[in-house]
C-alpha cells in the first residue's frame, strides 16, 4: 500500500473511529490475488469489546462505501484489536500493558523480560521477576533505551482481584 493511500485511509477513519470511543492504532491493506484486505486496528484504554468492534465495522464499512477511498474492486473490510501478544509503539500503549509482562529489546543489544509497574512521559517502571527463588528487582528503563517492547502472554498470572482476596 502506498503511503499516500495509507495516509489517506487513516485521515478519513481516524475521526469515525475516535466518534466511537476507541484509537485507531493501525490501517493495512493486503493483497491477495486479485482480493484485498483492508485491516483496521482498533483500541482503547479499557479495551474493545465485540459490540464496539461491531459498531465501529459498520461506521467504517458505511464511509467506505459512500467514498472511492479502496479504489474500484472489491475488497473485504477486517477491524479487530492488537491481540494479545501486541507490540507497544506509543506511551498509551505502555500506559495499558500496566501490570503486564513485557519482552524489552533494548538499543544496546540487551534484553529483558519484565512487568511494567508505572509509566511516566519519560519512561517506564518495571519488576523483574527473581529467579530460582530471590526477590523480584526494581528498574527504570527511558524510552530512548527500549528499541521494541511486546506483551507476553501469562497463562498462570492470578489477577489483582485473586491476589486481594487472598491477602484478606
Amino acid at each position: 500500500m502506498s503511503t499516500t493511500q495509507s495516509e489517506r485511509l487513516r485521515v478519513l477513519l481516524e475521526p469515525l473511529v475516535s466518534s466511537q470511543g476507541l484509537d485507531l492504532e493501525e490501517v493495512e491493506v493486503d493483497s491477495v490475488g486479485r482480493k484485498r484486505v483492508l485491516r483496521v486496528v482498533v483500541d482503547s484504554d479499557d479495551g474493545a469489546d465485540l459490540d464496539a468492534i461491531a459498531d465501529v465495522s459498520r461506521a467504517l464499512s458505511a464511509k467506505l462505501d459512500e467514498t472511492d477511498a479502496m479504489g474500484e474492486g472489491e475488497y473485504t473490510l477486517e477491524v479487530g484489536t492488537p491481540g494479545a501478544e501486541r507490540e507497544l509503539k506509543e506511551h498509551r500503549h505502555y500506559v495499558r500493558a500496566t501490570d503486564r509482562l513485557v519482552k524489552f529489546q533494548l538499543e544496546d543489544g540487551g534484553e529483558l523480560v519484565a512487568r511494567i509497574l508505572d509509566v511516566d512521559d519519560e519512561g517506564v517502571d518495571v519488576e523483574v521477576p527473581g529467579v530460582k527463588g530471590r526477590k523480584p528487582t526494581a528498574k527504570r528503563l527511558v524510552f530512548q533505551d527500549i528499541a521494541k517492547a511486546r506483551v507476553q502472554v501469562e497463562f498462570n498470572r492470578k489477577n489483582k482481584n485473586e491476589e486481594n482476596a487472598e491477602e484478606a
